[in-house]
């Protein structure tokens, strides 16, 4: 049976595989924490984030065509396919490389839009790393990078595949091995516009740069928090709920919230008494992205 737990299916040869359908996982992620050092005549901000990966997201089912053509299931409602990230990554990484096949993609979505883990950007980077794989188009990891951050700028960092500290607008980074603890990530039902938040008139934008030294040793924090729980109550319900059992802040611009232990049990515990109406799940975070632990197992006699 499929899961959305990657790690735990790696042992299993038949996940790699169904028909003539390869299996690829686009993973979630955290941000550990987060600063906002500036913002930039161009608007773009300049931040330093920790980012670590979950072995918890969606599957991306991928078979090959002899033609151009990139067909996606399942439709998504008021998303036209040109504006769909995966169909923008594959044209262009057909338009970089000149290759003349196709795809037919089918994504298993279970990770909530406007969430702040990742989820669109995951999507988009999946694509890219896998049929640069299946395509036999052999761009590098910088190269896929660069096509990545044009569609945004989270791509990059799951093409990169490590944990690490981003800085600048997000395209400098500094690979780190933060501790992989268990996480409750809780979903209050809204969904939150990265854009709204970045333009916050309230929102921190000085937060003096530190040392990679000085920020992983340093209590983590995130700069966005407080805007975006007073600008949100249910966001900041599910938080101050869930910090009466842990330490927990805000991923990203939210609207995830995660609470941190040292132990899946632990964590199972208080994700059993969550509120109603809140969505989550209980994850071990992985320094090394499942979809590149996944990439180099993939059996050779596929093709």
């Amino acid at each position: 049976m499929k899961t959305h737990h990657f790690l735990t299916a790696l042992s299993a040869p038949s996940l790699f595989k169904s028909g003539n359908a390869w299996r690829f996982p686009s993973p979630a992620k955290l941000n550990l924490f987060l600063y906002i050092n500036n913002k930039r005549a161009n608007g773009y901000h300049e931040l330093q984030t920790l980012f670590q990966f979950l072995d918890y997201g969606d599957w991306l089912e991928i078979s090959l065509r002899d033609d151009d053509e990139i067909q996606l299931t399942p439709n998504i409602p008021n998303l036209p396919i040109e504006q769909n990230l995966i169909y923008r990554a594959a044209k262009a990484l057909q338009q970089q490389t000149g290759c003349k096949l196709g795809a037919n993609i089918h994504l298993d979505k279970v990770l909530p839009m406007g969430g702040g883990i990742g989820g669109g950007s995951s999507n988009a980077a999946t694509t890219l790393v896998a049929l640069n794989y299946l395509w036999r188009t052999q761009l590098s990891s910088d190269e896929l990078a660069e096509i990545g951050v044009k569609l945004g700028a989270d791509v990059p960092i799951f093409i990169h595949g490590n944990a690490s500290i981003a800085e600048g607008v997000g395209e400098i980074f500094h690979d780190c091995e933060p501790a992989e603890k268990w996480y409750l990530v809780l979903k209050p039902n809204i969904s939150i516009s990265t854009a709204a938040v970045f333009s916050h008139p309230d929102l921190p934008r000085n937060t003096p740069k530190r040392t990679v030294e000085q920020l992983l040793n340093d209590e983590y924090t995130n700069d966005c928090e407080k805007v975006v729980r007073n600008s949100y109550p249910e966001v900041e319900e599910t938080l101050s709920w869930l910090l009466k059992y842990a330490p927990s802040r805000l991923t990203g611009t939210g609207a995830c919230v995660f609470a941190e232990f040292d132990d899946e049990q632990s964590a199972r515990n208080v994700f059993d008494m969550k509120p109603e109406g809140i969505s989550g799940f209980v994850v071990k975070g992985c320094n090394r992205s499942p979809l590149h632990q996944w990439i180099e197992k993939f059996p050779d006699s596929f093709f």
